[in-house]
């Protein structure tokens, strides 16, 4: 049985992994990545817009602090909000000494576009492939240390002992599948494990996400006992492709696009929803006024609006966001030189996840977590445009330091199961948790002194099911029940959503995790076997899509882009807290924490948002 040891270990090789392996590279560590795609095809690279920083001297870190946690509609904790708009103006810096090419203004210096929720223009940008230009700068420095990359192999499962207290567990390792030969093997981390493993919008048929994005991360840690929060909060971005779901970037927006609905209305404005801030206007305002104008017998073709930069001019649209007229050329047949674009939102951004403290630590010893997979919490119940690709450099940095051994202190936020924290007995429609004969989660306790028997038993385990997929002959395929799933999030936890649909949502993924067992794989091969790696992933979305079902169907209040059909006030009294899933060994459990609104440096008072 292989077995391959660093010191730390990375999952994941998009901008989190690839930021936290060169930090834990500067700490001193034997550092690896390991990611189920070459690093460069990660999702980053699909970011376009760009990435927030208080770079200008008129424009202090403490007001982007504010931004960020008005967008977060107040659910975002202090400390997080505060470490991350003073830390992200040095790494933007530092990736613009790395060979980062931004865009220029005349004198030189960084451009910086305008973007939805910002009281100052602070994007940072490169046209309209900012992630992808980020993702060829940090890769770089990646090969340039000599830091091992284990590209194309899919970890499936974490090696986690098996204490009965969450706290007292350790994370040593990792099993992972081999998707050019079929080797199952595992990974040994002698110092510590980072999560990087990105969103989870497959949970979503229509999504910017890339197929990769199975939030197997999130997954992962939910099974080995570690808390997932606010998985409700999901973002949609206002202006995805009809057809495709491919990203048209908040950039338009913010170089003067408009929107207008079929009555010619630049609607934003003379509708009402956003009187002084229009189109840039926070994301989830926006794409409730796109579908409430659809709803409404505005809609273009009854489905989407339409979105026009015509007015800017050929010159600028080819300068700053020429990648947008390819996108919407090759996917709608649209030419936006000539014609509006037709837009709807799209499943964006997961702004929960893994439950981290501020250096990215978990309450599994050894097990770290940085950008989207993780929840720290910077972004509540809303992420402002251009503060993702801002995060990940921030907080991958500080939980690859972290995991290779710096001293992090005491952090201000807590992590793990709080037993004075307030519960929840709900009555769910489904059962939750575990498939009935699914393996265990954690390795057996007669393993728990030797990390080499942990990591073994998880390889063993793996190997089991990927064979015992292998050699069934009849059964259910990993597209009809990811069909199923997807069809039930995107009608009933969508945008708008009601105690009804949750409710059907949840039975609907219920027939889903009951058909998991029967699960057939046509294609018998070891060697580059798709349908075999999505087999394996279904799970992943499967028990995600229930913790959003959860979330969203405990959480009566609208908040961000939660929003309840009976519950159409942000309740602070209530609700200003965090909702927190454990999977209890199986038996999953509701629980909250109330979010920080204090830090070492300031309060924030949650006033009512407005745009």
């Amino acid at each position: 049985m292989a077995m391959y040891e660093h010191d730390v270990l990375v999952i994941g090789g998009g901008g989190a992994g690839l930021r936290a392996a060169v930090a834990a590279h500067e700490a001193g560590a034997d550092v690896a990545i390991v990611s189920k795609v070459h690093p460069v095809r990660s999702h980053t690279g699909a970011a376009e817009g760009g990435v927030n920083a208080a770079l200008h001297e008129d424009d202090p870190w403490e007001d982007h602090a504010y931004d960020t946690m008005k967008g977060s509609d107040f659910l975002a904790d202090a400390p997080a909000v505060d470490i991350f708009a003073r830390e992200i103006r040095e790494e933007v810096i530092q990736l613009e000494h790395w060979g980062m090419p931004f865009s220029r203004d005349d004198d030189g210096t960084v451009s910086q576009r305008p973007f939805g929720g910002l009281s100052f223009p602070r994007t940072a940008y490169a046209g309209a492939e900012t992630g992808h230009h980020m993702l060829h700068a940090m890769y770089q420095q990646v090969v340039k240390r000599g830091i091992d990359i284990y590209e194309e192999w899919y970890v499936t499962r974490l090696a986690v002992t098996d204490h009965d207290e969450v706290a007292d567990r350790q994370c040593h390792g990792f099993a992972a599948f081999d998707i050019a030969t079929g080797e199952v093997a595992g990974f040994r981390a002698r110092d510590g494990v980072v999560l990087a493993t990105g969103g989870a919008g497959q949970v979503f048929k229509h999504t910017t996400n890339a197929i990769a994005n199975t939030g197997d991360g999130a997954a992962m840690a939910y099974r080995a006992g570690v808390p997932l929060e606010d998985m409700e909060m999901i973002q949609f971005h206002p202006t995805t492709l009809p057809s495709t779901g491919v990203l048209i970037t908040e950039g338009v927006r913010g170089e003067g696009g408009r929107l207008f609905n079929s009555d010619g209305e630049r609607f934003m404005f003379e509708r009402g929803y956003a009187v002084e801030d229009g189109e840039l206007a926070s994301r989830d305002v926006v794409s409730r006024a796109e579908l409430t104008e659809v709803a409404e017998g505005r809609g273009v073709d009854d489905d989407h609006v339409y979105l026009d930069m015509r007015h800017l001019g050929e010159e600028r649209i080819m300068d700053r966001l020429e990648n947008i007229v390819h996108l919407a050329q090759d996917f709608e047949g649209v030419d936006p030189l000539e014609e509006p674009m037709p837009v709807k939102p799209g499943a964006h951004y997961t702004m929960g996840g893994i439950e981290i403290n501020e250096w990215g630590e978990t309450v599994i010893d050894g097990l770290y977590a940085a950008g989207e997979c993780g929840c720290v919490s910077m972004h509540g119940a809303n992420r402002l445009g251009g503060n993702s690709l801002a995060e990940l450099l921030v907080f991958g940095a500080r939980a690859g330091r972290a995991a290779a051994g710096e001293d992090v202190g005491t952090p201000e936020i807590q992590v793990g199961p709080d037993p004075d924290a307030e519960r929840e007995d709900p009555d769910w429609p489904i059962e939750p948790g575990e498939i009935s004969g699914g393996p265990p989660d954690v390795t057996p306790n007669d393993a728990l002194v030797d990390p080499v028997p942990v990591i073994n038993s998880a390889v063993e385990a793996e190997t089991e099911r990927i064979d015992s997929l292998l050699v069934t002959e009849d059964g259910v395929s990993q597209a009809a029940i990811r069909s199923r799933v997807q069809d039930a999030m995107g009608e009933h936890l969508n945008v708008f959503r009601e105690k009804s649909g949750i409710e059907t949502a949840l039975k609907e993924i219920g027939a889903a995790k009951r058909e998991l067992p029967n699960l057939h794989v046509t294609d018998t091969s070891r060697t580059f076997n798709t349908e075999l790696q999505h087999a394996l992933e279904t799970r992943n979305l499967i028990d995600l899509a229930e913790a959003i079902a959860f979330g969203a169907l405990a959480r009566e209040e609208s908040r961000g882009a939660h929003w309840r059909k009976a519950h159409q006030e942000r309740k602070d009294e209530e609700w200003r807290k965090h909702t927190m899933l454990s999977w209890n060994d199986g038996d999953p459990e509701m629980w909250y924490r109330p979010n920080i609104l204090e830090s070492e440096i300031q309060e924030y008072d949650p006033t009512e948002r407005s745009y």
